[in-house]
C-alpha cells in the first residue's frame, strides 16, 4: 500500500475543498451572518492545515499506483471530506448535534438530498449555499475536478485511471480520449456548461439569482436539497418543467454529450441504455398520470406533477413539486422501482443503474436460454460490443452486495420502531441517493427522528450507495492494508 501518495492526493482534496468554502464564507460576511462567519473561518483553517501537513508530509511519495490504492484514496477522501464540510454547520451552531450536521454534509455530497432539518429556510444564506454546493461538487465527483486540475498523469501506476474507476458510477469506466486528465476535464467542462444552462433557464422564469444558482447545483448534482420547506411546489410551471428537463439531461450518461459535441449523433439513439432509461421515464410518466388525473384539476397539470416526480426519482434528485406520497399505491410502487433502477452510468444520478438493470436482464435471458439448449455459447452484446465475462461477474457481485447491505441496513435502523415502509423506503431512499421516501420519510418529512445508530447507518449508506459499494467494502478487508 502507497501511503504516502495516498495521503498526498488526500491532502489536495482538502485544500480544493477549503477553496470551494470561501465564497460561501463571503456570502455569511455580506449578510452579517456571525456564526456562520466563525464556523467557516475556523473549518476553513483547519482543513488548510490538515491539507497542507499531507501535502507537505508525504511529498516523497513514489508515484506508483494501483487499483487497490485507488479504492482507498477515493473512500477516505470522501469520509474526510464530509467530516470537513460538517464542521460550519456544526459550529456555527444551527445543527447543535454533530452527527446531524454529518448527516446533512453526507447527504450533500453524495447527492441525496435526505435533511434532518424540519425548517431549512431557518439556516443562514452561507450555510445555504454551501448545503446546496456540495450537490455540485459531488455530482461529478471532488477527485475527478483535482483530475481536471492536475499537472498530469505521469505516473507509472496510472493512477488517474484508478481514481476515475474507483469514484464514477459503473458499471463499466473507460476514457473519452487517450489522456485522463483530457478525460475528466471533458467532463467536467460538459458539467459546467449544462449547469450554466439551468441557471440562465431558471432566471429566464424570474427565479431570483441566489434561488436560481443553488437549484442549479441541486439539479446538476441530481442531489434536490431544496431551499423552501415546500421544495419545488411553490415555484411556477415553467420553472418546475425547467428542472424536469435538466434533471433528465443530468441523469443521461455525459459520453452521449461527448458523442454530439464531436458530430457523433447517429450512435446516441442506437445507445441501449439510453432507450431504456427514456423509455422507462415515458411508460412511467404515462402510468402515473393515468392513475392520479383525479387528483388534480385537469390531465395538464397530472401530466406536469408525475412528469416531474418521474424524472426526481429515476435520476435520485429528490425534488418535489407535491406530496407523492398522498398518491395511490400504484403510482407510489412506480415511484419505488425508480427509486432502484435510478439513472444511466456514466451520469450523476443513483441507484442500481440502467445500464446494470440492461446486463442483468440479458444475462438472464442467456442463461434461461443455456438451460434449454446446454451446448449453445452466447456472448452478450451492448451497443454492439461483447461485454467481457469478467464485467458481468461484477455485476452480480454488485448485485448480490446491493441486496445484502439494503437488507442488514433496514434490520438495524428498525430498532427505531418506524413502520416498515418508512424503514425500506429510507433505507431505497440514502443508499440509492435519492433523498425522500414514503411514510415517515416522505416529501414533506425528514430523517431527524431516527437515532444516531440508524443516521449512522444510513450515513454509510450513502457513501456505498454514491461510490458503488466495492470502493467502501475494500476498507473493511484486512487485505487492503498490508504494505505490499
Amino acid at each position: 500500500m502507497n501511503y504516502k501518495m495516498i495521503g498526498r492526493f488526500v491532502g489536495k482534496i482538502l485544500l480544493v475543498e477549503a477553496i470551494f468554502m470561501l465564497p460561501a464564507l463571503f456570502i455569511s460576511i455580506y449578510k452579517g451572518e456571525d456564526d456562520s462567519v466563525f464556523g467557516f473561518v475556523c473549518s476553513i483553517i483547519v482543513t488548510t492545515l490538515l491539507g497542507l501537513s499531507l501535502v507537505l508530509g508525504c511529498k516523497n511519495a513514489k508515484k506508483v499506483f494501483y487499483a487497490k490504492e485507488g479504492m482507498v484514496c477515493v473512500a477516505v477522501s470522501w469520509f474526510l471530506i464530509s467530516f470537513a464540510g460538517a464542521f460550519p454547520f456544526y459550529l456555527s451552531g444551527e445543527i447543535p448535534m454533530f452527527v446531524d450536521a454529518l448527516f446533512e454534509t453526507v447527504s450533500g455530497f453524495t447527492t441525496t438530498g435526505a435533511s434532518i432539518l424540519p425548517e431549512v429556510e431557518s439556516l443562514s444564506m452561507g450555510l445555504i449555499y454551501w448545503r446546496s454546493f456540495t450537490h455540485w461538487l459531488g455530482g461529478m465527483g471532488v477527485l475527478v475536478f483535482v483530475l481536471a486540475i492536475a499537472n498530469g498523469d505521469k505516473s507509472r501506476g496510472g493512477f488517474a485511471m484508478h481514481l476515475l474507476r474507483a469514484e464514477s458510477p459503473g458499471p463499466k469506466v473507460g476514457k473519452l480520449v487517450p489522456k485522463m486528465k483530457n478525460t475528466a476535464e471533458i467532463l467536467y467542462g460538459m458539467y459546467i456548461i449544462l449547469t450554466l444552462l439551468d441557471f440562465i433557464f431558471l432566471l429566464l422564469g424570474g427565479m431570483p439569482v441566489f434561488d436560481s444558482l443553488c437549484t442549479a447545483f441541486g439539479t446538476a448534482g441530481t442531489g434536490g436539497f431544496g431551499i423552501k420547506n415546500d421544495s419545488m411546489a411553490g415555484y411556477s410551471p415553467y420553472l418546475q418543467n425547467v428542472c424536469t428537463v435538466f434533471m433528465l439531461l443530468f441523469g443521461v450518461n455525459f459520453s452521449c454529450y461527448y458523442f454530439i459535441f464531436i458530430g457523433n449523433v447517429k450512435d446516441i439513439f442506437k445507445d441501449e441504455e439510453l432507450r431504456l432509461y427514456l423509455g422507462l421515464v415515458t411508460c412511467s410518466i404515462l402510468l402515473i398520470t393515468s392513475d392520479i388525473y383525479k387528483l388534480y384539476d385537469g390531465v395538464g397539470e397530472a401530466l406536469r406533477h408525475a412528469a416531474f416526480q418521474v424524472s426526481s426519482i429515476i435520476t435520485t434528485t429528490g425534488f418535489a413539486t407535491t406530496d407523492f406520497d398522498l398518491w395511490p399505491s400504484f403510482s407510489k410502487m412506480i415511484l419505488m422501482l425508480l427509486m432502484i433502477v435510478g439513472a444511466c452510468a456514466g451520469s450523476t444520478g443513483g441507484g442500481f443503474k440502467c445500464g446494470r438493470a440492461l446486463l442483468i436482464f440479458k444475462n438472464l435471458k442467456r442463461n434461461i436460454k443455456h438451460s434449454l439448449h446446454s451446448k449453445s455459447v452466447e456472448v452478450i452484446r451492448v451497443n454492439n460490443q461483447v461485454i467481457e465475462e469478467k464485467v458481468l461477474e461484477t455485476t452480480n457481485a454488485y448485485l448480490a452486495a446491493y441486496v445484502f447491505i439494503i437488507l442488514a441496513s433496514i434490520i438495524l435502523i428498525s430498532l427505531d420502531n418506524f413502520s416498515v415502509t418508512t424503514n425500506i423506503t429510507a433505507v431505497l431512499a440514502t443508499f440509492n441517493n435519492i433523498g425522500p421516501g414514503f411514510d415517515a420519510v416522505g416529501p414533506t418529512c425528514n430523517f431527524a427522528g431516527f437515532g444516531v445508530i440508524s443516521k449512522l447507518v444510513l450515513i454509510l449508506d450513502m457513501l456505498a450507495g454514491r461510490l458503488e459499494i466495492f470502493t467502501i467494502m475494500v476498507l473493511f478487508l484486512r487485505s487492503t492494508w498490508r504494505y505490499k
